[in-house]
């Protein structure tokens, strides 16, 4: 397994690119909960390298509003559930949300609103995995690893928001 990365600005601060095997595997924001030790992530490779040049232009897009579905392979590493879980967040529409609940009723459990929290906190690929769409079933901001400030900001920015204070 050979792990690389690289670490690129973004409106919400330094984002760190994680690839294994040549595949995107982790996208960690500066104090980002469960980000993984730095040790893990491998030697230090230039942005336009491997899977990193295609993730930087993507994202690019997607700060100045030209994108709104990334397309990239990734590499998630987690529990059949984590994954479950994350499969459904990819399916959340730019600029919409989802409850907890909801996506634990689209996995056929009701009642496992926690675990989906959970599974979306561990999500290895914020932002291309949109965990910042998903809020509490009173529309309430709880639960995103990278702040609730950035989730805020970031569900101001796809809502259309234009005031630059926002993103």
């Amino acid at each position: 397994m050979i792990r690389q990365h690289t670490v690129v600005d973004s409106p919400y601060g330094p984002l760190t690119l994680v690839a294994t095997d040549g595949v995107l595997s982790g996208l960690y924001m500066t104090d980002q909960r469960h980000r993984p030790d730095e040790s893990a992530f491998g030697a230090r490779a230039d942005e336009k390298a491997g899977p990193f040049g295609e993730t930087v232009r993507q994202l690019e897009e997607y700060f100045d509003r030209g994108l709104t579905d990334f397309d990239l392979p990734l590499n998630l590493a987690g529990t059949d559930f984590q994954r479950r879980v994350w499969e459904r967040l990819v399916r959340i529409p730019y600029g919409e949300t989802r409850t907890y609940g909801e996506l634990a009723e689209e996995l056929g459990n009701p009642n496992a609103s926690r675990a989906v929290g959970l599974a979306n906190g561990r999500n290895p690929v914020s932002i291309i995995v949109p965990c910042h769409r998903v809020i509490g079933s009173t529309g309430s901001l709880i639960g995103y690893g990278g702040g609730l400030d950035r989730k805020q900001r970031l569900l101001a920015f796809e809502s259309g928001a234009t005031d630059a204070a926002l993103f």
